[in-house]
């Protein structure tokens, strides 16, 4: 009996370990702070244990990025920057359905919503979009806005361009 109980304890930390790393269903933002729960400044082996080892490495970037898609080769999800082995930003890619940030601001929200609930001070013109950014003494919070909508968010070192 005690045997049966010690390999059925196993046996549920083993399968339950797969389930808790991976690209979140609902990321949210937290503004200056986190985006789908990837931090600013933390260790690459910090995103690999929150979010796996499915992802992908771009071969064209200045700077090694991870792209976590919920499909292979998918569209919609996540891409971590790093610089010395450190997460130096995180963003959006396409539009992950159910992802948020405070105050219910959800994609497809009209850049008059996110101003008035982001306190976002700058616009930046990127190419084909533009970056609400919002500053802190920590990090830039970016939101971008594609034909005139929320399409994704971006979590920067202060100072970086929004940009990608």
């Amino acid at each position: 009996m005690r045997r049966s109980l010690v390999t059925s304890a196993v046996a549920a930390l083993v399968l339950a370990a797969p389930a808790t790393a991976g690209l979140p269903r609902a990321g949210a933002l937290v503004p200056g702070r986190s985006l789908g729960g990837v931090r600013l400044g933390e260790p690459s082996r910090a995103v690999r244990a929150a979010l796996g080892d499915f992802y992908g490495r771009c071969r064209g970037c200045r700077r090694a990025t991870w792209y976590f898609t919920y499909r292979p080769f998918g569209r919609q999800g996540l891409a971590v920057e790093f610089e010395g082995g450190r997460v130096s930003g995180v963003y959006t890619l396409w539009r992950p359905a159910g992802w948020h940030a405070p105050d219910e601001l959800r994609f497809g929200s009209s850049p008059l919503a996110v101003h008035t609930l982001t306190h976002a001070t700058r616009t930046v013109a990127c190419d084909g979009y533009e970056a609400l950014v919002h500053d802190t003494a920590e990090a830039r919070t970016a939101y971008y806005l594609y034909a005139g909508r929320l399409w994704g968010f971006g979590l920067f070192r202060r100072g970086a361009a929004p940009c990608r």
